[in-house]
């Protein structure tokens, strides 16, 4: 069976990859019947299978079975699973309280919400921008995006612009991409020029008191009436919930936005408990949490969301050689499960992009995967930061024990506090890369117009067993040998429909190979291999069908 092959993604049709997810099971909105809820996803039965073989996948390949290091030795990496819920000092410690807060304005007519320092640039930078419908309803749909004004630093060039995606004010035309994150100033962003160059930009947001007496005098982007818009309100991005019987501040708690902060947390249990020391890991998989005002991209920008993440302590002064290690593995990694072709990239930031915790580390990197709703850019899957001992020091600060809490090195007996390298990736967003990179036009193949050429190892299920026609003791040999398969497998078995329309469901489902009972089985204990992206047909002894799917899929 051949591997995917490399596909420009602006060449394939976002409205049909979700059409066939919802259609064949992949992915589902929540709460569909009752009219949906936005930046929540549900995973149906191939879609959950699929995204729980992408996290087996790395389970394995990080804490079972790890890498071996630059050295040459096998990673330490031992696992967590840490509460949702935390204690609020956490997320006043990480930063997350002070740093997580935008600025929002609602209409009262309409209802609609949205960021106050953004209308401030589309009024105040922009004049005239809303005389034309076009842009208006672009904007309301999220397809254009503003950023605050003041000043864009690009390639070192200090420009006054305010910007519109594909529309720009300063003398350099830029397209916007995606934010990077927080600055002390201000935030980082990713521009490209008309080159196709990506630069990168700072974003210095507006003054709140300028905002809050400008904001009076503009009208409503949906109405165009004026004194409709509520006073900025800072709007928390953290989803806020309360412990104990009282709902009042003592017992407010948040969802964790992200799961580093357990580990950081646990880090001084588990050196405590287990037979580890610098360097190692600590690695979780879970659910976290964001209210994203402008959820968008079907899953690639939820509200609720799982990440795959490592925190893999280190000394210090060997920060480079572990993030460049790191690094590469880890690109290596997502081009192991099927993203190897030209829509994956490894992309290193620039030292002006750099988060607060990041400034003074080896450097960060994203893996980006080139989506339909990217194309020509890329968006990130995850990314891999040497966050230097900001964590650690600021949770042994804010519990009051500070340089008590240092770990101390079993061999030479010194006392530090170690930095990190934090690859931390989304299961979300690698699951639908996987489902963008398989999805494949089959024009002229019957039965079906696509087909989802995962890799076997990602494929939900593996094989399928089908009797030709649901009669002669067909069914009963199908029946066996589903139920020898299926203790090493997903197997499907499936009597109904046209052995055609079963195979087209099967290819549209991604299943590498299909085994069909048919009138010579029992003659001659053959059955027909069919193979997913050929659709090619041979026969073999159906003694062989077990050994056939170790060699082609795995064990």
């Amino acid at each position: 069976m051949t591997s995917p092959t490399p596909d420009h993604s602006s060449t394939k049709s976002m409205d049909d990859i979700v059409a066939l997810c919802r259609r064949r099971g992949f992915i589902w909105q929540s709460s569909e019947i009752y009219g949906g809820i936005n930046g929540f996803w549900d995973y149906g039965p191939l879609g959950a299978q699929l995204k729980k073989n992408l996290k087996d996948a790395w389970w394995q390949d990080i804490i079972k079975t790890p890498p071996a290091g630059p050295d040459g030795n096998d990673l330490d990496i031992v696992p967590v699973d840490c509460t949702i819920i935390m204690h609020p000092k956490v997320w006043e410690a990480s930063g997350h309280v002070g740093g997580f807060n935008d600025p929002m304005v609602d209409d009262k007519e309409t209802k609609q919400r949205f960021r106050a320092d953004h209308l401030h640039a589309l009024f105040a930078e922009n004049k005239g921008a809303f005389d034309n419908p076009q842009t208006v309803q672009a904007w309301r749909d999220g397809r254009i995006k503003v950023l605050p004004h003041l000043t864009v630093v690009a390639n070192g060039i200090g420009e006054a612009v305010a910007m519109i995606k594909g529309n720009s004010k300063s003398l350099k035309p830029f397209r916007y991409v995606e934010d990077f994150g927080d600055l002390e100033d201000g935030y980082a962003i990713k521009l490209v020029d008309k080159d196709n160059n990506t630069v990168m930009g700072v974003v210095y947001p507006v003054d709140q008191e300028i905002l809050k007496s400008d904001i009076a005098n503009y009208p409503s982007p949906f109405t165009g009436k004026r004194g409709t818009l509520t006073e900025p309100r800072m709007f928390n991005l953290m989803f806020v919930t309360y412990v104990g019987a009282l709902q009042d501040e003592d017992s407010k708690a948040y969802l964790r936005p992200e799961t580093a902060q357990g580990i950081f947390t646990q880090f001084w249990n588990v050196v405590d408990t287990s037979r580890v020391k610098v360097p190692f890991g600590i690695a979780q998989v879970g659910k976290a949490f964001r209210n994203e005002v402008t959820p968008r991209n079907f899953t690639f920008r939820s509200r609720e969301f799982e990440q795959m993440e490592i925190e893999f302590f280190i000394r210090p002064e060997t920060a480079a050689e572990w993030y460049q290690y790191w690094r590469d593995t880890r690109y290596a990694w997502w081009q192991s499960i099927g993203l190897a072709g030209a829509n994956l990239q490894l992309r290193e930031h620039d030292k002006e992009e750099l988060s607060h915790y990041a400034k003074e580390g080896a450097g960060v990197c994203d893996v980006e995967y080139r989506f339909p709703f990217t194309a020509p850019g890329f968006g990130e899957l995850e990314g891999i930061a040497h966050r230097s001992d900001f964590d650690l020091k600021a949770h042994a600060t804010a519990c009051g024990k500070g340089e008590k809490m240092m770990y101390r090195d079993p061999v030479t007996n010194e006392k530090f506090f170690p930095h990190v390298i934090e690859p931390s990736a989304g299961a979300d967003r690698g699951t639908l890369a996987v489902l963008c990179e398989a999805f494949t036009p089959t024009p002229g193949r019957a039965g079906t117009q696509y087909m989802m050429r995962f890799t076997p190892r990602m494929a939900p299920i593996k094989a399928a067993i089908f009797p030709l026609v649901n009669k002669d003791g067909m069914p009963e040999i199908a029946d066996k040998l589903y139920r020898q398969l299926r203790y090493k497998y997903v197997i499907e078995t499936d009597a109904k429909q046209s052995i055609g329309k079963r195979y087209a469901r099967m290819d549209e489902a991604g299943t590498p190979y299909c085994f069909t009972i048919d009138g010579e089985t029992a003659a001659n204990q053959t059955v027909t291999v069919r193979d997913r992206d050929t659709a090619e047909q041979s026969r073999i002894n159906i003694d062989q069908v077990e050994s056939f799917l170790a060699e082609h899929i795995g064990s």
